[in-house]
């Protein structure tokens, strides 16, 4: 594939994956109250549920840290795939970088704009579009949307009080859950590039 082409398919994944990304999560936020739950099937659940952290709902400093942290990303991440085109790098490493900054970008979107945008109306009342500047929050400081959730295996931890003095075990008759985080289109994107890397694309780091 040439460098042009690479370029195109470049731009036209990270342009589908935050497209997709803000038309599911404009789409829950305005259908769903925030905590509301529509049951797929026994592994697979749309739970409505916002985070001011990074993926997977994690948390690193402060919420205008988080932010621009992201924005420079972004844009490091944009001139490492410029340079890594015109060195004409591999179709898949170019894919899994442009998975990588289009997931980052996704959520920049929802803490830039989110908060100005949409307003915060109690249960059960779902959020909706307001005048710009009127909304929940203020610049940068907007919620991510999260969605996805997969509790794969569920099980409760017998009822043995010795359980309670490992402080790394869950507590005797605690409800446990796997897989547990909530998480959008976008972390997907950015986990599965990752993941990718590591297995096909390791030699890059090395």
């Amino acid at each position: 594939m040439s460098r042009k082409h690479k370029a195109i398919l470049s731009l036209s994944l990270i342009l589908f994956v935050i497209i997709l990304d803000q038309l599911i999560k404009v789409w829950v936020k305005t259908n769903m109250y925030l905590g509301e739950s529509i049951h797929i099937t026994d592994w697979f659940q749309i739970r409505f549920i916002e985070n001011n952290g990074m993926a997977f709902g994690w948390e690193l400093g402060g919420k205008y840290f988080l932010t621009s942290f992201r924005i420079i990303a972004v844009i490091l991440i944009g001139i490492y795939i410029y340079r890594q085109i015109k060195k004409n790098a591999s179709t898949g490493y170019i894919v899994c970088l442009s998975l990588i900054l289009a997931g980052a970008a996704g959520n920049i979107f929802d803490c830039l704009f989110y908060g100005m945008v949409f307003n915060n109306p109690p249960y059960p009342e779902v959020a909706q579009f307001v005048e710009w500047g009127t909304g929940y929050s203020e610049l940068m400081l907007g919620r991510v949307v999260d969605m996805f959730y997969f509790p794969l295996v569920e099980w409760n931890m017998p009822q043995w009080e010795w359980l309670n003095s490992i402080a790394f075990l869950p507590d005797a008759g605690e409800h446990c859950v796997f897989f547990s985080p909530i998480f959008n289109f976008a972390d997907a994107s950015i986990s599965c590039a990752i993941v990718a890397l590591i297995l096909f694309y390791h030699k890059y780091f090395t």
